[in-house]
């Protein structure tokens, strides 16, 4: 692998004649839009605080099967390790997914074009998240767990099994629905954080205001995990998504956006009332 990267950096990479798909902002207007959309755009509806319910309705009943069954056997050291190991691998998961959908695809994607178009529409305004009511913001990953938790836990406890198995996939569900929380208190102001948020923040139990920020610089390609972060250093270290994005462009011909000038649409927009709401990824007061 060091020498696929020494024999072909990515400023090298010959182009791919190929029709290009339309870019996630211009098909997709609405994420774009959201800094300067009705502030309907932004509240909660009840269909969006409905599946949120569905959602931590459906991480609670994990979450009182694996205390149950710590309860019958006595010991809970192993639901508690297995809920920390959720929390970290929850970490990276955000950062692949973030990854795949800040560089491939468009909003004409099946299952997920909304979401590509949203993270590319994040970029371009990146503080509306802070104006997200949390239904608004958590319901699509919840409605998500709501679907797949049940069946998951259908299937361990027809297995018979262990208290930590469904810590495991409780925990882990919570934490892919609150990554978006988290990753909207990344941006926020500090005077606006909740009490302990900040402080949380600074101990690496959530991901950083400083280090997400670091990933709405240009080419966008680093900083992917949203959880905790602490997936980051290493994954960015080591070139993990680097090397990825090349096995990807030698089997398909598939650039990552990440490898290409970004398109003006997709910076972050600091012009006329976009740049009061620009400032929050930096802003320190």
């Amino acid at each position: 692998m060091p020498a696929m990267y020494a024999l072909t950096p990515r400023c090298t990479l010959p182009p791919v004649h190929r029709r290009a798909p339309p870019p996630c902002r211009a098909a997709s207007p609405t994420p774009a839009a959201l800094a300067r959309a009705d502030p309907d755009e932004l509240r909660s509806t009840w269909p969006q605080r409905a599946w949120t319910l569905a959602g931590s309705a459906a991480v609670l009943s994990s979450l009182s099967a694996s205390a149950s069954l710590a309860a019958d056997s006595g010991s809970y050291a192993e639901p508690l390790a297995a809920a920390l190991a959720a929390y970290t691998v929850a970490d990276l998961a955000t950062g692949v997914y973030h990854w795949l959908v800040d560089n491939y695809g468009d909003a004409s994607t099946p299952l997920v074009g909304a979401q590509i178009a949203a993270f590319q529409g994040h970029h371009r305004h990146p503080s509306t998240i802070t104006r997200r009511e949390p239904c608004n913001n958590l319901h699509a990953l919840a409605r998500a767990v709501a679907l797949a938790l049940p069946a998951v836990e259908g299937a361990a406890a027809a297995a018979h099994a262990p208290a930590a198995a469904h810590a495991f996939a409780g925990t882990f569900a919570a934490c892919v629905v609150l990554s978006q929380q988290f990753h909207a208190w990344a941006h926020e102001k500090r005077r606006r954080l909740p009490p302990g948020v900040e402080a949380l923040q600074a101990a690496g139990v959530l991901v950083s205001r400083a280090q997400h920020a670091a990933h709405h610089r240009q080419p966008y390609s680093t900083n992917y995990c949203i959880l905790s972060g602490v997936w980051n250093g290493v994954l960015d270290r080591h070139k993990v998504f680097e090397a990825l994005e090349m096995v990807v462009f030698f089997r398909t011909g598939v650039r990552p956006r990440s490898w290409d000038e970004t398109q003006a649409a997709w910076m972050e927009d600091t012009s006329g009332a976009a740049a009061v709401t620009a400032i929050a990824v930096t802003d320190s007061s």
